[in-house]
């Protein structure tokens, strides 16, 4: 089992939510978070002063996948979330070495 976490533009997060549902994830989790890569933020003008944004808005999406399922997960985000531009974001994967359903005591796959 994997966990996938992408941290992705906000205007993508139905786009990523609708991919996901077509290849059958059933859940997500999902954080408004902010930070910045080699975007490093940008310059906006408010009432006349300008002023830095050195921390982006930006979500991360996290989906605890099977293994058999990873490439296709990884592809859905990859495809829905690319822009071509700067900023698009990226895709973590981790090892999951335990998942249990806390209402039915289910573990590995079946807690998915």
């Amino acid at each position: 089992m994997k966990l996938v976490t992408a941290i992705i533009k906000p205007f993508k997060l139905d786009d990523a939510r609708e991919a996901l549902s077509e290849i059958g994830i059933q859940g997500m989790t999902v954080s408004e978070i902010k930070g910045f890569g080699r975007q490093k933020g940008h310059t906006e003008l408010y009432r006349g002063a300008e002023y830095v944004v050195d921390f982006l808005p930006k979500i991360k999406l996290e989906v605890a996948v099977a293994d058999d399922k990873l490439d296709n997960v990884i592809a859905a985000i990859s495809k829905v979330a690319s822009t071509g531009k700067i900023g698009d974001g990226k895709i973590f994967v981790t090892d999951l070495e335990q998942v249990i359903r806390i209402r039915t005591g289910e573990t590995g796959d079946e807690a998915l």
